[in-house]
């Protein structure tokens, strides 16, 4: 069975951490025999460092000999890690509110189907522009 790999210990290799880049990168490779995967949550937590660029982002995991095979879930998951590094490079320059990170999941997981029934439409619209929006 895999071991799931938190965003901080990524962050930590990704930024080479003074601090925890040595001992995140150790346990990864001591946990590397069983498996190495994360969770969809991670991995659109993780897309701002890569502002968005998802090739970049699997590369990276890839080269540290992570999983990221998120089944049905894929795409949406996909275009949640866009979504949410949009935001994040929005916030950072002072044009966009706190927004959870729940937002971009269900706002991509609603724009791989029919849409989306919310009376926080604008909330959505701002992440994914031409979602598919039904108010009460």
């Amino acid at each position: 069975m895999s071991w799931v790999v938190d965003t901080c210990v990524l962050l930590d290799i990704f930024e080479n951490d003074p601090e925890f880049a040595i001992a995140s990168a150790d346990a990864l490779d001591a946990h590397a025999a069983d498996g190495l995967c994360v969770a969809p949550e991670t991995f659109v937590e993780l897309a701002p460092a890569f502002h968005g660029n998802i090739a970049e982002e699997d590369s990276f995991l890839a080269g540290l000999g992570v999983d990221m095979d998120f089944g049905d879930a894929g795409s949406a998951t996909m275009a949640a890690a866009k979504a949410w590094a949009s935001h994040i490079e929005r916030k950072r320059a002072g044009r966009a509110p706190r927004r959870p990170v729940a937002d971009a999941m269900i706002g991509a997981f609603a724009s791989v189907r029919q849409g989306l029934i919310t009376r926080n439409a604008s909330d959505f619209k701002i992440l994914f522009p031409s979602l598919h929006i039904a108010e009460p």
